[in-house]
């Protein structure tokens, strides 16, 4: 794990509130990943707390690529919140508020789309939330 994220984990208290930045579950067992909220890893980011989130990798940093490949708006919104908390320094519920009722929003629209292997595209997974 890069020390940037160890260190966010640390300043926004993410093991004592056993949340990630998108309002997802995150406790010792689960694997805490670094999302690029401003630049990219693809077109070189930094990690830098700047261009962070801490997100589970299991759930939320892969729902979140998916909403980014579906509906970019909702993706663009949702990295707006993540962006104005590390603003912020710590997780607001305001935001954390948000970024749920547009993942709502996502699967009231997509709760039944399919994927090429005809597996629904939002696992069950995705729609456990802390809110």
């Amino acid at each position: 794990m890069k020390q940037v994220t160890k260190l966010m984990i640390q300043d926004y208290k993410i093991k004592e509130l056993e949340c990630d930045f998108m309002g997802f579950h995150l406790n010792e067992e689960d694997i805490a990943t670094f999302h690029h909220l401003i630049i990219p890893n693809r077109k070189g980011g930094p990690y830098a707390r700047w261009n962070g989130a801490i997100l589970n990798g299991d759930t939320s940093h892969p729902y979140l690529h998916l909403i980014e490949a579906v509906d970019y708006e909702k993706f663009c919104f949702i990295t707006s919140e993540m962006v104005d908390m590390n603003i912020k320094g710590f997780l607001d519920p305001e935001n954390l508020q948000h970024i749920n009722e547009v993942l709502c929003q996502f699967e009231e629209e997509h709760g039944l789309d399919r994927g090429k292997g005809g597996k629904y595209l939002i696992k069950a997974e995705y729609r456990k939330r802390i809110l």
